[in-house]
């Protein structure tokens, strides 16, 4: 027997609560199944059900539905974006500039935040602000305390979260390039040739995750031709080892630091966000990344 829990709209906040619901109603009802179904789920949401064990079915055909006994196992796809979403103020995203600044101030510091402290220090309207924090609390990326400051209670989910609306490439203006001397030269001459930058990736990574020699760049520039003509980098569209991002936001300016070797590197929360999302391998080095970050946290987090 299914045990069906129905919800107009579920956010990941929900699953806690869906769960125990569920479990309480199946423990009426021996050899039971407890099964969520919703007009949308979205993929996050999905996730957290999953990691749950909660079976779930929504309208658009996204299904799993995993029962021991007798045996069943049924999983399909459908939408990963809610087709009934009508128009106005988007919901579920932290895309964006304001967003970008937002997440990083609550990743760069480990406090909790009144709404005006957290929009004096990411630089955003208040509106903003209040969006990001809502989307957030309805995520379960932050909470509030006693006195109804906002607090980030696990950094890593909130980066993993961003990840799935930021990336290097889709946040940004790529162009690419190669370093016709290859990066040891590269180097040198941005340690060497003052212009705004931030080594990001593994060039930056390397500095506290060492993973292995890095095969190409990725550099955060306010002005890529600019930069390219000072590096003496050559235009590519195949076989480059180079790629300029311009940012959609500074913020990835926000925190940098001057390694030993004269580079200008983008804070940890920024180059785990960018190997995340980049190509090859960096998601395995983001993962080195974490892990490096998790263990000196307050060597980077103040």
């Amino acid at each position: 027997m299914l045990i069906l829990e129905a919800k107009h709209v579920v956010e990941r906040r929900d699953t806690a609560t869906l769960l125990q619901q569920l479990s309480a109603a199946v423990d009426e009802h021996p050899g039971a199944h407890g099964v969520v179904v919703s007009r949308y789920l979205s993929p996050p949401v999905r996730m957290r059900l999953s990691d749950a064990g909660l079976s779930y079915i929504d309208a658009t055909g996204n299904i799993t539905l995993n029962v021991s006994q007798p045996g069943l196992y049924v999983a399909d796809r459908g939408a990963d974006r809610d087709p009934w979403r009508g128009p106005g103020r988007p919901r579920g995203t932290l895309k964006g500039a304001p967003a970008a600044r937002i997440v990083r101030a609550l990743l760069d510091h480990e406090r909790s935040w009144t709404a005006r402290e957290l929009t004096g220090i990411a630089g955003v309207s208040t509106g903003s602000t209040y969006r990001v924090i809502e989307f957030l609390e309805n995520e379960s990326l932050a909470t509030r305390n006693s006195s109804g400051a906002v607090v980030v209670p696990d950094w890593i989910a909130l980066l993993r979260r961003w990840s799935e609306d930021y990336g290097f490439v889709r946040s940004s203006r790529v162009t690419r390039w190669i370093a016709p001397r290859g990066l040891p030269d590269l180097v040198r001459r941005a340690a060497d040739n003052p212009t705004q930058y931030a080594m990001t990736g593994t060039l930056a990574a390397a500095n506290w995750a060492p993973y292995a020699p890095a095969r190409s760049a990725m550099i955060y520039t306010t002005d890529a031709e600019h930069t390219a003509r000072l590096w003496d980098l050559r235009p590519a569209d195949a076989g480059a080892n180079v790629m300029l991002a311009e940012p959609e936001s500074e913020v990835v300016f926000t925190r940098t630091i001057t390694d030993a070797s004269g580079l200008t590197v983008a804070a940890p929360p920024q180059v785990a966000v960018d190997l995340m999302t980049g190509p090859g391998r960096s998601p395995s080095e983001a993962e080195e990344l974490i892990e490096w970050m998790a263990r000196h946290e307050s060597s980077w987090r103040r």
